[in-house]
């Protein structure tokens, strides 16, 4: 590490953190002056926090939010969220455990396909919905959904960004995500429905008189512009053709993301400024000062030192190395995003397969997906998913606290992972 500056530079992010958990600072706020004080330290340079691929702000990440927020946007004018609702209510039977179940798995399935971002942009609107016409807490639906986007999201290689930098510096396939981790993640979202069922018991109050009003609406009734809704999903089956078929076109998810609402916003009747007036800046302020954070500690060799510790550990040895794996990945998800830490941890884990003479699919691989992606649920700001949803509750009127998200997903990423340690202990030495 790099003397003082790395010690300043985890003095800040440290307080920084601090500050975002004790909510006595906004988060956005906290986040851009952790930012401002790596840039003041010299942690990090305006070169390496607005240009480096590898430690600055991740624009991909920003733009493809920015590129959905402006599609959802759009979508919300039509009053097919409202429809959704009601279609999900009366399918349930306006049973609140039975619409949570349908929440999840609808999420978990669609974060597969799209990246799980992508997904809660377009799941939160109607749960929020749902939960208004229900008079339920909306929090207990968006934390379930939002976990199951993570869970789900682990299945292929489009899901989760940190799948995509495995995948590529692996020379791993779209199938090859499906064969190994798409059976743990159809096991983890059966897990989660049953953990769901404990956590939020006592959110899930039947209200018969709420339940009978909604089973008398007509749903089709909700939809306000039959053609802009037309457009909008002509322009939504695209971008996620786009995003399915990233592999082939090699065209980042951004790139896609901002042509679909550049498209719709040409096509279609929607004014632009009412449209950026859906982005959610303070969300996406948040994660530049976040990664410009993040970048800092690479920059000064923090994040590097901790990686390599981590490569020293495990040597050579295959089993122990893959369960150290999967759980101090899900340890340091949970605490720095797992995008730049997968992006450093995968060359020395590309050194690590090749000192054990593995094969492209080799464990580690594996090991370090699962620990990323399910790490990610261990606190609010874990992964990208958890970030949007609650800015998405905060200006929907119903913020859900820092404390009130980790709370539930310690619990729940400490049973995943557990689980997943004992799946790659079976399926990769016990079975193999």
């Amino acid at each position: 590490m790099n003397g003082w500056q790395s010690w300043a530079a985890i003095a800040v992010f440290v307080a920084t953190y601090g500050l975002v958990i004790s909510e006595k600072i906004h988060r956005v706020g906290a986040a851009l002056g952790g930012a401002a004080l790596m840039l003041a330290i010299g942690a990090t340079d305006d070169k390496s926090a607005f240009f480096s691929e590898h430690s600055g702000v991740d624009w991909n990440v920003i733009f493809l939010l920015m590129g959905m927020m402006m599609i959802v946007g759009v979508l919300k004018k039509t009053g097919m969220f409202e429809y959704l609702a009601i279609w999900a209510v009366k399918r349930a039977r306006a049973r609140p455990f039975r619409v949570m179940v349908m929440l999840i798995v609808i999420t978990a399935v669609a974060s597969a396909l799209l990246d799980n971002v992508t997904t809660v942009l377009l799941i939160a609107p109607v749960t929020l919905l749902v939960c208004e016409r229900l008079a339920l807490p909306a929090a207990p639906f968006l934390i379930a959904e939002v976990m199951a986007s993570n869970i789900g999201g682990t299945a292929t290689l489009v899901g989760d960004p940190p799948n995509i930098i495995i995948a590529s510096r692996a020379g791993l396939t779209f199938n090859d995500f499906l064969i190994h981790l798409a059976p743990l993640s159809a096991i983890l979202v059966v897990v989660l429905v049953a953990l769901c069922r404990f956590l939020f018991r006592k959110s899930f109050v039947y209200d018969e008189a709420r339940a009978e009003e909604v089973m008398a609406l007509e749903e089709r009734e909700a939809i306000r512009d039959p053609r802009l809704l037309i457009q909008g999903l002509i322009v939504l089956l695209l971008v996620v053709i786009g995003f399915v078929l990233h592999p082939v076109l090699h065209y980042e998810p951004s790139v896609v993301a901002l042509l679909g609402a550049g498209l719709l916003i040409a096509v279609s009747s929607a004014e632009t400024g009412d449209v950026l007036k859906e982005v959610e800046w303070p969300t996406l302020a948040f994660f530049a000062g976040l990664f410009i954070m993040i970048g800092g500690l690479i920059e000064t060799g923090v994040i590097g030192e901790i990686s390599t510790s981590l490569a020293d550990a495990i040597g050579d040895n295959e089993l122990g190395g893959s369960m150290l794996m999967v759980t101090a990945s899900a340890v340091l998800s949970g605490i720095v995003d797992n995008i730049p830490y997968v992006a450093t941890m995968a060359p020395i884990t590309a050194d690590l397969v090749e000192n054990m003479g593995g094969a492209p699919d080799h464990v580690m691989w594996w090991a370090l997906a699962i620990g990323a992606d399910l790490g990610g649920n261990a606190t609010a700001i874990g992964a990208s998913a958890n970030v949007v949803v609650l800015g998405i509750a905060e200006r929907s009127r119903q913020p859900i606290t820092f404390w009130q998200f980790t709370k539930y997903g310690l619990v729940v990423t400490v049973v995943t992972v557990a689980l997943s340690v004992l799946y790659v202990w079976l399926r990769y030495f016990a079975l193999a």
